[in-house]
């Protein structure tokens, strides 16, 4: 009788588990092609990353900056260049979101290239 109790426990914990599992960010198709054209481009120093965040009550694509005097590039979902936060000659970006540092929430690091 008491491996029975255990048993059912054990059942509704792993349900309890699974149920609250965090889905996997789905990536938009314009993104996946950004990485697919990174790929093949030379390394980046320091390598490409991608972070997703939430901005201005959207999901936003962050493309830090490269090098020097590269700016960083800030996408929606639909790949629309949004703005430049930072980077460039002065190191201000465009200054059309200002607040994007201040303001962003929720990073996910969507990808990193892995090259060497």
């Amino acid at each position: 009788m008491r491996f029975r109790h255990v048993g059912v426990s054990l059942i509704f914990f792993l349900l309890f588990i699974g149920c609250n599992k965090e889905e996997p960010e789905t990536i938009p198709n314009c993104i996946e092609q950004k990485i697919k054209t990174l790929k093949r481009e030379a390394v980046w120093n320091p390598p490409a990353k991608i972070y997703s965040y939430t901005y201005q009550n959207r999901t936003v694509y962050f493309f830090p900056q490269r090098c020097c005097d590269f700016p960083s590039e800030l996408y929606d979902e639909n790949c629309t260049l949004l703005c430049l936060p930072d980077g460039g000659i002065t190191g201000q970006g465009d200054g059309t979101c200002a607040d994007f540092f201040s303001e962003r929430s929720n990073e996910k690091l969507v990808w990193k290239d892995s090259r060497e």
